[in-house]
């Protein structure tokens, strides 16, 4: 039985959709085809609405190129957003009582970040993210701009708070910041040539017995930091 007082729950509005529909479908074709190769009538198409909802919602090509940037930042964010904030709320106290994050703690931490962007990485969803991300990598533009303001860069600059704490090192130096694009590059590697992973450890795919072999070695990545004479716990 329904409650008197309850509401009828309102139904989505129909412009939302046709502006998500767009929006997610665009970071696919954007992906494949590139900015020029993507057509309207491509993007339209694969939305599955009226071509002149572009310009209506987004004033043109170029600027859904944008929104579909900061859209897929947002997307990627929503997959970390839990762990993103237990890391920086216990950052943001170790800052404020001038403590420092011991070696071992950041470790852990590190550790679920890494496995976290495993899982991400080696899903389904990620490959057009990927092709959407490379293809900014190579030739940057405002969307990449947009997608590493958003996101890429404050997971990097958190990921560099984790190493410095590990190598006790100050996370602003250039050693730790090259120390952390280089870990955050051997755990982008299994989607950036997701092809070759699967050839070279004779996959057919990423199941769950897959991820966990992924998972194990991604705490080994994180274990690794500190040899060769760099500060241990």
């Amino acid at each position: 039985m329904k409650n008197k007082n309850s509401q009828p729950t309102p139904k989505p509005d129909r412009g939302d959709l046709t502006k998500e529909k767009l929006l997610s479908t665009s970071i696919d074709v954007f992906g494949r085809y590139g900015f020029d190769g993507a057509s309207t009538r491509k993007l339209a198409d694969a939305a599955g609405v009226n071509l002149q909802a572009i310009p209506y919602y987004f004033g043109g090509k170029e600027g859904l190129y944008i929104a579909a940037a900061e859209h897929l930042a947002a997307i990627i964010g929503g997959h970390v957003a839990d762990l993103r904030t237990v890391i920086l709320e216990r950052l943001a106290r170790l800052d404020a009582e001038g403590g420092a994050m011991s070696p071992t703690e950041a470790r852990a931490l590190l550790t679920q970040m890494a496995q976290r962007m495993v899982g991400l990485f080696v899903s389904q969803q990620s490959e057009s993210w990927a092709r959407f991300i490379i293809r900014e990598q190579m030739e940057p533009t405002e969307a990449f701009a947009r997608v590493y303001e958003n996101i890429m860069g404050p997971m990097i600059g958190m990921a560099g708070r984790l190493v410095g704490a590990i190598l006790g090192e100050d996370p602003a130096s250039e050693q730790v910041r090259l120390k952390t694009l280089s870990f955050v590059g051997s755990i982008l590697v299994f989607r950036m040539a997701h092809a070759a992973l699967l050839r070279q450890m004779r996959w057919l795919a990423v199941g769950p017995a897959e991820l966990e072999m992924l998972q194990r070695h991604a705490a080994g990545l994180v274990e690794a930091l500190g040899e060769n004479g760099e500060r241990r716990p």
